[in-house]
């Protein structure tokens, strides 16, 4: 299957809240807004989409309307994951999980969005040379 770009659509209690905290945070723009759905863009990324739905809304199939949003990581792959934890504790975000390296080759940290999906801020760093070799024995 081929196909031109990725979208993530997701349950939310409020679309408001949950579009701002992108578009603040994260740079994405809405393209759409009928209050019970609005989808955001990112103009530096325009294959990457991520569509809000107000939880209960008959767009959606009845058995799926009422579900929680949980169980989603979206992470955001960034060069300096130092600078971006510090810009999202300054904008007044909270820091689920601080900054960490880890020994496969990420620094990395977590937040969680209004709607409840974790969003991981990534760095690629140098994996820990023992760790790896460690990993292929």
């Amino acid at each position: 299957m081929r196909f031109s770009g990725l979208g993530l659509a997701l349950l939310t209690d409020d679309t408001v809240a949950s579009s701002r905290f992108y578009i603040d945070h994260f740079g994405f723009k809405p393209v759409v807004d009928f209050g019970w759905y609005v989808s955001l863009h990112h103009d530096e990324h325009p294959a990457h989409i991520i569509d809000f739905v107000e939880r209960g809304h008959p767009s959606m199939p009845e058995d799926f309307r009422a579900q929680p949003t949980a169980g989603v990581c979206l992470a955001f792959v960034v060069e300096d994951a130092t600078a971006a934890q510090a810009r999202l504790r300054a904008a007044g975000v909270e820091i689920a999980v601080p900054l960490r390296d880890e020994p496969w080759g990420q620094r990395r940290f977590n937040v969680w969005s209004p709607e409840g999906v974790l969003i991981e801020v990534l760095q690629p760093i140098d994996p820990d040379p023992e760790w790896s070799a460690r990993q292929t024995a």
